[in-house]
């Protein structure tokens, strides 16, 4: 551990919320110029203690320390002035406002009264070089970015504010392997200059890289600091999860056999300059997953096969029968059977201010309604199905699903689509930034929706997931399928080789661009 006296120290924080003990007699100490990781499961109290250090929240009791004086923060800007600065895992950026804008939003440069614009924009291209987006334009509008752009801008803009502690919440989940590669080695920076860095990550890969002490959390109560490298990463889970840890990913079983009928044929489909001829088939049964660097168009596909995108030419076929799928009703339609869960569960998968029961059921209502009046008890039933089935953790249906954790909301995300048992689902990195344990029950899910014949497209940004969930992984590269890999085959090696567009070891039949072939009609190895 480190000697000398902690930048910020907690002692005995407890925080409740109604009847739930969001923290629980909770110490932290965190030293400059050492990375301090927190771990723990969606639940555990890690964005309590977070929005207490921060100003967001005041705790019921206990205290808090800044070089050795007992503070306190009556809001976010107080916290700001005294130097420590959050990066939550929801942006705070202005969609239709400037990246300069954003970044500088809290205390803009003036002159004779006004913005000055020259200063605001030179102290936002300083704060994007700190951050690694010195590609980013300063007068780009942010909505127009991708997310893991956006999610350089929402670093900078906490950079440009100098903090002495920077917190960052799951602040990688959104970024691109070059994004977070760029990120990794300004905090390594800033740790040599002697900024104190609290770190929140379900990437076990990304805290044994960077961080140099962890503390895990449990029901709201701190259960072990440790000096990284000192504990295993199944001893860092068990504590997590408070039971023994067994491997993450269910047993595959047999591949469907190849003369089985596609639930899901595409042939050929294309859409402007992101998708170029696409061909695949997905069987019942069969977890299929996008791989390639982030960007390729893996995202663009799933909205191009639920119906989102305008202008998509080719043929999709659903059991044989050719179908054009114009809109997400379509898709969603029994003829059809298709459920996506989207990327961003904040702003594409819930209504946050609605309650646990009208996310769930939204997308349903027209199984539970009749004359186009809702059989509330038939909607009641249906949701307590779901909530035991996904195992879902809310005090009630009637709370606002806001209040849930990351984990449980992703699974209301999940449920309320499952509520349409559909044929066919495409998931969009569905665990991105939710813990081991709901990682876990979302992997074992998969796995029996397919056992009962689901057809499954999986994209996720998570190697890992790919290895370990998939049947078969199609690589993407500039938005086009450039290979298919099966089984054994499926290997970390082989994903990035093939993500990168680089040619296979020698031996392997290769096509024009350095890869196996892929079939116009299937997808598959040729």
């Amino acid at each position: 551990m480190a000697d000398g006296q902690a930048l910020l120290r907690m002692e005995g924080i407890s925080k409740r919320y109604g009847g739930v003990h969001a923290l629980e007699d909770a110490h932290l100490d965190v030293h400059a110029g050492r990375v301090h990781a927190i771990l723990g499961e969606n639940g555990a109290g890690k964005s309590t203690l977070i929005k207490v250090m921060s100003g967001v929240v005041a705790p019921d009791q206990g205290r808090m320390y800044l070089d050795g004086r007992e503070v306190s923060f009556a809001n976010p800007a107080a916290a700001n002035r005294a130097g420590i600065v959050c990066i939550f895992q929801e942006l705070s950026l202005i969609p239709d406002l400037s990246v300069a804008d954003n970044i500088i939003a809290s205390n803009p440069p003036t002159r004779f009264g006004l913005i000055d614009r020259r200063a605001q924009r030179r102290l936002a291209e300083e704060a994007l070089v700190k951050a690694g987006g010195e590609d980013i334009h300063p007068r780009a509008r942010v909505g127009d970015l991708p997310l893991s752009r956006q999610q350089i801008v929402e670093i900078a803009k906490a950079l440009a504010r100098k903090p002495r502690l920077l917190i960052l919440d799951e602040a990688t989940s959104a970024l691109t392997a070059a994004d977070v590669t760029r990120v990794m080695a300004v905090l390594k920076r800033l740790r040599s200059d002697g900024m104190a860095l609290l770190y929140i990550s379900h990437r076990m890969h990304e805290i044994a890289e960077l961080a140099d002490e962890c503390t895990v959390f449990r029901n709201g109560r701190n259960v072990e600091s440790y000096e990284q490298g000192a504990k295993t990463d199944n001893e860092v889970v068990e504590m997590m999860i408070g039971r023994e840890y067994r491997h993450a990913f269910p047993p595959k079983p047999p591949r469907p056999a190849e003369e089985t009928p596609p639930a899901l044929a595409v042939r050929n489909l294309s859409w402007t300059d992101k998708l170029s001829d696409i061909s695949l088939e997905v069987r019942p049964g069969e977890v299929v997953g996008l791989g390639g660097l982030d960007g390729q168009g893996q995202r663009d596909l799933l909205l191009a096969l639920f119906g989102v995108l305008r202008g998509v030419t080719g043929e999709i076929a659903i059991d044989g029968r050719p179908m054009a799928i114009d809109s997400p009703r379509q898709a969603k339609s029994a003829d059809v059977g298709m459920a996506l869960i989207p990327e961003d569960r904040k702003t594409e998968g819930l209504m946050l201010p609605m309650s646990v029961l009208h996310n769930l059921s939204f997308a349903a209502l027209g199984r539970h309604a009749r004359f186009g009046i809702i059989d509330r008890q038939a909607e009641a039933t249906s949701v307590d199905e779901m909530i035991r089935l996904l195992a879902i953790r809310s005090n009630g249906t009637s709370i606002p699903v806001s209040a849930l954790s990351g984990g449980n909301q992703q699974k209301v995300v999940i449920a309320k689509w499952l509520m349409l048992s559909p044929r066919i689902i495409l998931l969009n990195d569905p665990t991105r930034g939710i813990d081991v344990g709901t990682k876990q029950e979302i992997y074992q899910l998969l796995r029996k929706l397919s056992g009962e014949g689901a057809a499954i497209i999986l994209y996720s940004t998570d190697y890992d997931e790919l290895i370990g969930c998939c049947d078969r992984v199609l690589v993407m590269y500039d938005g086009t399928i450039k290979t298919e890999l099966a089984g054994d085959e499926i290997t970390e090696h082989a994903l990035i080789s093939s993500a990168l567009n680089i040619a296979p070891q020698a031996g392997a039949a290769t096509g024009e661009a350095g890869h196996a072939p892929v079939s116009a009609a299937s997808g598959s190895v040729a």
